[in-house]
């Protein structure tokens, strides 16, 4: 029974080691974290905890797209593998989150820096998963440099009271 279990838990982890793909994930929440510290400090209404999870979500559907490419689904002729349909999925599901929080009030757009971020999480998360943790790290540094820093200079040219 002990054997059966340990290896439904770890046994299935034939093309990412359980341990990579641990790391890959809690890169994936950090980086995303990242982002989402800034959004948090910006009081937007998706913050870390969303960002967190879409990083960690695109992630894990990544690996497990990697593990499923090696289950026995048939003819190995005729098995197609195409991680453009995974990219194309995540994208769309976190496109759909970040639609949800971009809204017109008074005849100007909302959130829609936010609804970006949440975006590039996905992309964060999606590159994580593929074992490209450094493009991810990079990508992250310039998202927040384009929130954070470009932000505070916006306001400072417009001196607009109403961008966070």
């Amino acid at each position: 029974m002990g054997d059966a279990l340990y290896d439904e838990l770890l046994g299935g982890f034939s093309v990412v080691p359980a341990q990579v793909a641990g790391i890959r994930l809690v890169a994936a929440m950090v980086l995303g974290g990242i982002i989402g510290l800034e959004r948090e400090h910006s009081r937007k209404p998706a913050g870390l905890r969303t960002h967190m999870l879409i990083a960690i979500a695109a992630c894990l559907f990544t690996i497990v797209g990697q593990q499923l490419s090696e289950l026995p689904f048939g003819d190995v002729d005729q098995r197609r593998i195409d991680p453009l349909r995974l990219i194309e999925a995540v994208t769309a599901g976190v496109a759909f989150l970040a639609a949800g929080i971009i809204f017109t009030s008074g005849g100007k757009v909302q959130n829609i820096t936010t609804g970006a971020s949440m975006w590039m999480a996905g992309a964060v998360g999606l590159a994580c998963g593929a074992g490209q943790t450094l493009l991810a790290v990079l990508a992250t540094v310039i998202v927040v440099t384009i929130i954070a820093v470009l932000g505070a200079i916006e306001r400072r040219i417009f001196d607009t009271e109403d961008r966070p």
